[in-house]
């Protein structure tokens, strides 16, 4: 292969782009990335530069090494497999040898453009400054992502009403971990709506639950995501129902093609977490140069959020049912190291605002028994 692009900005692009190079290629690297923006990390988004304690550039990933071309403003519009071309937004057919599909996702909006979201530096930059003059906000969505903004909206003084169909966090941590990170968010002052029937949202301050009619100054959406395979609708690449681009233990779609990240669909479904995002970059950089001699990509189910003053660290299988061991720490004082027993013999661990290195988190979760510090055991 004399050239492989790579069509995304996201970390998965830019790790898939960067383990090109790592593995040993040493022909033309191209990423394309929609944005106008140097590739970055989502991560501080909804925490540290929502709220203004941390600066656009911090959340800057290292740019790629010179010998990689990456262009900004470049979206993908279309993909001929047979004639190996990606067509950009400007009209331009980009060849290629290799291809990796890191094209992630965009925010789900309810109503259209208009919706305030936080899903990219520009998102974010423009909720910052609506927040900056605003005394309340509603957020519809109970996940990851609308329980941190809602955290970080209440710590700029405002009040704050979360929305969702089911109690916030449920369906992602099962009951035991929602019910903390809820409790947690109330002490805050945040109010929780259940409202099973969902919402309706009349214009860019109201939304109707039921009978009732709430206003803010600001409605946030953080309804979840949809994956960015709009332009592979006629390039013959299996979709699956939900829109993600389904691929193989390798992260392969088709020869000459792979994908890593948010837009990838495995076994039925994506994980759009930062951990899978990087493995699966360097996963298909491997299996596009290796083939079938490439290893094969390994779930590392490692999450984390930070929200309403609570730290909390997963490592292992999602949701989590019944009641964890208490490894270390206090569930009253909300700083606990916790485990629950999965069947097969693996486990997950929790740590809520407890420091333990992620290292040692990881052996607890995959069940491997990791000693504690006497000093720090959970009394008994």
């Amino acid at each position: 292969m004399k050239r492989i692009v790579v069509v995304g900005g996201s970390i998965a692009a830019v790790t898939a782009a960067q383990s090109l190079r790592t593995e040993g290629y040493d022909g033309q690297v191209t990423v394309l990335s929609e944005e106008p923006h140097p590739p970055y990390s989502r991560v501080p988004l909804s925490k540290g530069v929502l709220a203004g304690r941390e600066s656009v550039e911090s959340a800057l990933l290292p740019l790629p090494s010179e010998d990689i071309e990456f262009r900004t403003g470049a979206r993908a519009v279309r993909l001929d497999t047979s004639g190996r071309l990606v067509t950009t937004a400007d009209g331009t057919d980009i060849p290629y040898d290799g291809l990796v599909i890191a094209t992630g996702a965009r925010a789900r909006r309810l109503t259209g453009d208009s919706d305030l979201v936080v899903r990219t530096l520009d998102d974010a930059s423009t909720l910052a400054t609506r927040l900056a003059a605003a005394h309340s906000a509603i957020v519809l969505g109970g996940g990851f992502l609308g329980m941190e903004v809602a955290g970080t909206c209440r710590a700029l003084g405002l009040e704050v009403t979360v929305i969702d169909l089911l109690p916030p966090l449920l369906r992602l941590l099962g009951p035991w971990v929602a019910d903390l990170a809820v409790a947690a968010a109330r002490d805050h002052g945040i109010r929780v709506r259940v409202e099973p029937d969902g919402v309706e949202v009349l214009d860019e301050h109201r939304v109707r639950c039921g009978e009732s009619v709430l206003t803010a100054d600001v409605i946030v959406c953080a309804a979840g995501d949809v994956p960015n395979t709009d332009w592979l609708e006629d390039s013959g690449l299996p979709l699956d129902a939900g829109g993600g681009l389904v691929a193989d233990a390798c992260c392969r779609v088709a020869p000459g093609i792979v994908a890593a990240g948010d837009v990838v669909s495995r076994q039925g479904r994506r994980t759009p977490h930062w951990t899978n995002a990087v493995e699966q970059g360097r996963t298909a950089a491997a299996s596009l140069l290796h083939g079938e001699s490439a290893h094969p990509y390994r779930p590392d189910p490692y999450f984390w959020t930070e929200q309403s003053g609570l730290d909390i660290k997963i490592s292992g299988e999602l949701p989590l049912t019944g009641t964890p061991e208490v490894l270390a720490g206090s569930v009253d004082d909300r700083s606990a190291l916790l485990r629950w027993h999965r069947e097969g013999g693996t486990a997950t661990a929790v740590a809520v605002n407890h420091r333990l290195p992620v290292i040692k988190l990881k052996r607890l979760g995959a069940g491997v028994p990791t000693p504690v510090p006497a000093r720090t055991r959970a009394r008994t």
